[in-house]
């Protein structure tokens, strides 16, 4: 669609925790068993074993999440030889999972590069402004909120999947929806594919409100060949609460500023 780059709408204090997070989910990647070599298409058989067994473990699973029990097998992480050659080794879990703590801790895990810096763009352009109007604390709690919203969310349409369910798109997804709630008017400056790449800066209602729209019509499937290993259900379940759970803040919040060409760095901050 578009790629946002920045927007005109600066925040008046330091995003800790949206910086924060964005490198806990780098760091998290690049520590990923297996996921180098996943990421770059040159791992081997051993490495893809070793991520598959690690990311049963960790990600969330909507079966595990709503019957609250293990599956009898599950990747150890150690490769063989069976009847159809060599594969994964597969064993009873030798370790006790908690499907709600897996939650969390799949909104730090991600499938390749694209997907984590796909994911960190959007969390880094519009996280600084929902954070500075909730405050450090408030929009930690938010970001959770909004990530257990959309797994969840997604489990109860997919209750049969046994796949792994991992990244944090969930909770960004709340983060912009808050943000179209509290910011609609902020300009955004986005690179349009259109042959090259072409520079328009934009409401933020109709980038984000785009966004949404689009993701609702390909959670049914529309439009895209890759909508089973893509949750976009939990895009827009995401979404929603983030924006229902910003809109009580809404009368409060003051107006972005005036575009006046493009503002960046300590020239766009407000006084204190």
């Amino acid at each position: 669609m578009v790629i946002p780059v920045h927007d005109v709408n600066p925040a008046r204090r330091t995003p800790w925790v949206t910086y924060a997070l964005v490198l806990a989910n780098i760091l998290v990647f690049l520590f990923t068993p297996g996921m180098t070599g996943s990421a770059t298409g040159d791992g081997g058989l051993a490495q893809m074993c070793d991520l598959q067994a690690f990311l049963d473990r960790w990600a969330a699973v909507p079966q595990e999440l709503l019957q609250h029990r293990m599956p009898r097998l599950v990747p150890t992480g150690d490769t063989g030889v069976g009847p159809r050659g060599p594969g994964c080794v597969v064993a009873p879990p030798g370790y006790d999972k908690s499907p709600e703590l897996s939650v969390l801790t799949a909104m730090f895990l991600h499938g390749g590069w694209l997907h984590l810096l796909g994911n960190m763009l959007f969390l880094w352009i519009f996280g600084n402004n929902v954070e500075d109007r909730l405050g450090h604390l408030r929009y930690l709690l938010f970001y959770g909120v909004c990530g257990y919203a959309a797994t969840y969310g997604f489990a109860l349409l997919n209750a049969g999947s046994g796949a792994p369910l991992i990244g944090a798109s969930g909770a960004i997804a709340g983060v912009l929806g808050a943000y179209l709630v509290l910011y609609p008017k902020a300009r955004v400056w986005v690179l349009v594919p259109f042959l090259i790449f072409l520079p328009l800066r934009l409401p933020a209602w109709v980038v984000l409100g785009l966004w949404f729209v689009l993701q609702a019509f390909y959670s049914a499937g529309q439009g895209v060949s890759d909508a089973g290993t893509v949750a976009y259900v939990a895009h827009v379940a995401g979404f929603a609460v983030g924006a229902l759970l910003a809109w009580p803040l809404r009368p409060g919040t003051p107006p972005p500023p005036r575009p006046r060409g493009v503002l960046f760095g300590r020239r766009a901050r407000p006084p204190r």
